[in-house]
């Protein structure tokens, strides 16, 4: 028994969570034609499940993601193009159906805001270096030599006199 528990384990970590193949698809939903299955499974991938929100619909088990993806092969057999089918989810359900959406003025900040943050970031980090060497009396350029007065002249010797004892 100890012996199929550690098997079990076992296959469990070397299956990848996101590699697992799914079994939302139903047989009846299938379509004979392999090149229309091949092209709605293509599809139900890059649409996300409206219930589960972090799950395609191929991957879905929710009967929401079981009518989209009838949906889909029905448009598909009707002779909609890839994007058509598209399209057509996105004006019925909106942006949200995708699961990576389109680049357009209302998602700009979504695809550009981490490069955008990124670069705030980065340019803060120079910044406070740029802040903290001149806090700190070091720069990049070289400094001029500092002339002692004579009596911090003589007491470096009395230090150095001292260190050589």
């Amino acid at each position: 028994m100890r012996s199929l528990h550690l098997a079990l384990l076992a296959l469990t970590l070397l299956v990848p969570w996101g590699a697992s193949p799914a079994f939302a698809v139903q047989p009846d939903e299938i379509l004979a034609d392999q090149a229309l299955e091949a092209r709605a499974r293509a599809l139900s991938k890059e649409l996300r499940c409206m219930v589960c929100q972090n799950q395609s619909i191929d991957d879905s088990d929710a009967p929401l993601a079981r009518d989209l993806r009838v949906l889909v092969r029905e448009r598909l057999q009707a002779g909609d193009s890839d994007r058509q089918v598209i399209d057509f989810l996105v004006a019925r359900y909106g942006e949200f159906v995708l699961l990576k959406p389109r680049f357009s003025a209302h998602t700009a900040l979504l695809w550009l805001g981490p490069a955008g943050i990124l670069l705030i970031g980065v340019f803060a980090v120079v910044l406070a270096a740029r802040r903290y060497r001149r806090r700190a009396g070091t720069s990049s350029e070289p400094s001029e030599p500092v002339e002692l007065s004579p009596r911090e002249a003589a007491q470096l010797a009395e230090i150095l006199r001292r260190g050589e004892r």
